[in-house]
């Protein structure tokens, strides 16, 4: 069974400390949601475990199966099974949807999927999540929509079958409609058993149609507080204001 563990995190950018002693473990099979208010951390600690090198690791551990994830390069730890969803997708102009698609599933696999396998695999993913078949010949997020971004992403996940999936704010901008299906890839992702998800939103409307076994309060660059789907239902009631006000 996966299992990522972050052990007493703390983060820097640009000398200022943003996180501050983060403690989570995600196993597999279970779905953690991170929810707090703008500036909290949230992004953070994606991009951190990630290996983004705007973010610096000033103290703690990242561990996903016993291997530490902070001594390997992003490639490397994509190869041990971490995959982002991030909130701003980057253009790559020049560079097809399905060639990149096919290249992220060899980079991770460590083998080129046999074509007639991949686009086979490929046409099945786009339907689920409705997504045109012209698709495929576009260029990276090129003009996408918020919509097509993020659906697209969840293309991704269903191809590269990750260990654990790190998604930031996968719900932004995202109409009704376009929510449902994300979710719905979220859930047919979720659903193989032998996967973890960490969510992390602002917001409460995700987790209607994806729901969270376990709910992590961030404020402060730190978790101030963590309970089941319940804590979710508090804070779209009483917001943030009392955790911020807390830490300050």
């Amino acid at each position: 069974m996966s299992t990522l563990e972050i052990r007493d995190l703390h983060v820097a950018v640009e000398d200022k400390e943003i996180l501050r002693g983060v403690n989570l473990t995600v196993k597999a099979g279970q779905t953690h949601a991170i929810m707090g208010p703008n500036g909290s951390g949230k992004s953070t600690l994606a991009y951190a475990i990630a290996g983004h090198p705007k973010y610096t690791i000033t103290g703690g551990q990242v561990l996903l199966d016993g291997e530490d994830l902070l001594e390997m390069s992003v490639d490397e730890r994509a190869r041990a099974g971490l995959f982002l969803a991030m909130q701003y997708p980057v253009e790559v102009p020049g560079v097809s949807v399905s060639n990149f698609l096919r290249s992220a599933v060899t980079a991770v696999r460590g083998e080129a999927p046999k074509l007639r396998e991949f686009a086979k695999d490929l046409k099945a993913g786009m339907e689920a999540l409705a997504i045109d078949p012209s698709f495929a010949q576009r260029n990276l997020n090129e003009g996408f929509s918020g919509g097509e971004k993020k659906r697209h992403e969840i293309l991704q996940l269903e191809l590269l079958k990750p260990k654990i999936a790190v998604l930031d704010e996968t719900d932004s901008g995202l109409d009704v409609d376009a929510l449902r299906v994300v979710s719905e890839g979220i859930n047919r992702f979720r659903a193989k058993g032998d996967t973890g998800v960490l969510l992390i939103t602002h917001y409460t409307r995700i987790l209607r149609y994806v729901k969270p076994d376990f709910v992590h309060v961030f404020a402060g660059g730190r978790i101030v507080e963590e309970g089941g789907p319940e804590l979710a239902e508090k804070l779209e009631a009483e917001g943030y204001a009392a955790y911020v006000k807390e830490v300050a």
